[in-house]
């Protein structure tokens, strides 16, 4: 079968279909190009540049915001993660979405995130001013002592205005607490010492007043006796003058080199006598080939010497102080040593603050002020002080100067 005029009929009909799609694609451009004469292409092309300007300014522009807002939330980041208060913000049903490191240390938990107000606080009261907060909506503000732990909490709670959640700021008051205490103390002790001797000095005038005088024996011993007051008074005034000019750092240091065994030497020297009446045996026990330290002598001296004269005070007759030397990894450690009545325990912490006196020895004499000096002494030689004692077996001063 001859297959040619088919192939020929198939052929003519392609190449009519090319002709078509060649003259309507050529009709379509001639239009197109008919649309583009009747307009401003100029125009056109300035407005999308001027659109396209805009809009890089404004990605700039919030480009730029992003960055300050990043390096704001930086800066509170770190804020927060330095601060010693701790800060948790909780949801409207009381689960904590953020926590800072210092939350943690107060809370004593390693991961409070996504967990309850009530498993964090685990205090009832600071609860209670969480719980009031979220129902008026108004700032609330707690104190408690957690005994457990010997620490003073502050909760404040504030509402978010936003949202049903809540900012709570815990603030650790133990150590404001401390110094309250120690200020309280401190005025309590100077009163009870001013009123004293100046009752005693009031007692003693109004005697030679109504006819002491007359009795020349009589009012010679009441002379001796007010001389001995006001010497205590002055005594008193003049340490709280030092402990000042110490504790302001106008503490002036004449650094030397010196042998501890001389300075023992020099303190026990000092001290024999007072020691030899009250009936104890003062002795030093320090090997002579200690390193020397560099140390201001008559106030190192001015320490040991406080020590002894209250080893000496609360050591009965027969007893003994022994002065001590030895060296130890970079420093010297000094040792009052005595068979007295000792110190109780929960005493110890206390017997170095200004006016502090235990007890017991509150009959005794003294301003209570030379432990107090001793400490700032030797913290200003870079040194530490502190004792060991036992009711009825004796106390131990210890000091450390650095080489």
């Amino acid at each position: 079968m001859d297959f040619t005029p088919i192939l020929a009929a198939i052929f003519l009909t392609i190449a009519a279909w090319f002709a078509w799609r060649y003259f309507k694609l050529r009709r379509d451009v001639d239009e197109y190009a008919s649309r583009l004469r009747g307009q401003n292409l100029e125009t056109d092309i300035k407005e999308l540049e001027n659109l396209s300007s805009a809009i890089a300014s404004i990605v700039a522009l919030r480009n730029t915001e992003y960055a300050a807002l990043d390096a704001e939330r930086a800066r509170l980041a770190a804020v927060l993660e330095q601060m010693t208060d701790g800060v948790l913000i909780a949801d409207a049903q009381g689960i904590i979405q953020f926590a800072n490191p210092a939350a943690g240390r107060l809370f004593q938990t390693s991961q409070p995130l996504h967990r309850r107000i009530t498993e964090i606080i685990r205090h009832h009261q600071l609860v209670e001013a969480w719980r009031r907060c979220q129902q008026t909506r108004q700032l609330q503000s707690e104190t408690v002592e957690v005994p457990t732990r010997h620490q003073y909490l502050q909760l404040v709670v504030v509402p978010d205005q936003n949202s049903s959640g809540t900012l709570l700021l815990a603030q650790d008051l133990t150590r404001i607490r401390r110094l309250e205490t120690v200020r309280r103390d401190f005025i309590s002790n100077l009163s009870h010492e001013l009123r004293t001797p100046l009752a005693s000095l009031k007692a003693l005038t109004e005697t030679l007043q109504d006819g002491a005088l007359d009795d020349p024996p009589a009012a010679r011993r009441f002379i001796d006796q007010i001389q001995i007051e006001v010497d205590a008074l002055s005594q008193m005034v003049t340490e709280l003058l030092e402990l000042s000019r110490i504790e302001s750092g106008r503490l002036s240091l004449d650094l030397q080199p010196v042998s501890p065994s001389d300075l023992l030497t020099s303190a026990c020297k000092r001290m024999k006598l007072q020691a030899e009446r009250a009936g104890l045996t003062l002795r030093v026990e320090c090997p002579q080939d200690l390193p020397r330290v560099m140390v201001d002598s008559q106030r190192l001296e001015q320490v040991l010497v406080n020590l002894i004269h209250n080893a000496v005070k609360f050591t009965k007759p027969g007893g003994e102080v022994v002065l001590g030397g030895e060296a130890g990894p970079g420093e010297v450690r000094f040792a009052v040593r005595d068979t007295g009545i000792g110190i109780p325990a929960d005493e110890i912490p206390r017997i170095f603050e200004r006016f502090y006196r235990v007890e017991k020895s509150r009959a005794g004499s003294g301003t209570g002020l030379g432990l107090s000096i001793a400490r700032h002494i030797v913290e200003a030689h870079k040194g530490k002080i502190w004792a060991e004692s036992m009711e009825g077996q004796g106390s131990t001063f210890y000091f450390t100067i650095p080489l």
